[in-house]
């Protein structure tokens, strides 16, 4: 097996194997706004990152802006090869992506030795995608919001990327289960390597809805992980990891 991920914030990611390079839900520049205004959360780079290079695909598993970020998505090449989840490609469709792949839950996307499994994601509010990515001989699952499709059958991967800490709301309730998922995630897949995602990066944010998240777990929770003996990593921002 040889993954290199490369984590950029929050959803973000570089994932590197058999010399091909898929770029994951960016937020590379600009801030982070959902409606209806800054009032209710604001998120804002510490630093602007560099666009990388020579992307093979994008895969968006949602169509939310700290998903699918619009400022960001202008700065890329249109002609990329474009995977994403239903409301994703509308985003990327408007922004002017010419070769576009839209995928419901159980459909599938295949290109030479890639192929990726959309699964049933998070209801934000309509069931947003995650994905299992088999790349040559390597493996990999991407969920950000903890939300664990139920029709997924047991199997070995190599790399799991989830977030492993539960965010709620008042009233909402949860709407991150990394904490509540990882058990589940753990028995399902037998993985290698865990790296923890969406919440992490030199980000800052603001408003009412960000004053009133409740979070329960950390990475160095390690009573996740109970007998299991696969490796957990929280990520540093722009910091290649072999895997």
């Amino acid at each position: 097996m040889a993954i290199k991920a490369t984590y950029y914030g929050a959803n973000g990611w570089l994932i590197e194997a058999s010399e091909t390079r898929i770029l994951i839900d960016p937020w590379l520049n600009g801030d982070l706004t959902f409606p209806p205004g800054d009032w209710l959360i604001k998120g804002e780079l510490g630093n602007e990152i560099e666009k990388p290079k020579n992307i093979d695909f994008l895969l968006l598993t949602q169509g939310q802006p700290d998903h699918a970020h619009p400022p960001t998505l202008k700065k890329l090449d249109k002609d990329i090869t474009v995977i994403a989840s239903q409301a994703a490609s509308k985003i990327v469709r408007q922004i002017g992506f010419t070769n576009i792949n839209s995928l419901k839950p159980g459909e599938t996307f295949k290109h030479s030795n890639l192929n990726i499994l959309a699964t049933s994601g998070a209801p934000v509010p309509n069931i947003e995608n995650g994905y299992i990515i088999d790349l040559g001989l390597d493996s990999i699952y991407i969920e950000p919001h903890g939300f664990l499709d139920k029709k997924i059958k047991p199997r070995n991967i190599d790399l799991l990327i989830t977030p492993v800490v539960d965010f709620s709301l008042p009233i909402a309730g949860k709407f991150i289960k990394g904490k509540t998922v990882l058990p589940q995630l753990l028995n399902l897949f037998n993985p290698t390597t865990i790296l923890a995602s969406t919440t992490g990066g030199d980000i800052t944010f603001t408003g009412i809805i960000n004053n009133l998240i409740k979070v329960d777990g950390s990475v160095e929770d390690t009573v996740l992980l109970k007998d299991k003996t696969p490796s957990l990593i929280n990520p540093e921002p722009l910091k290649e990891y072999l895997i």
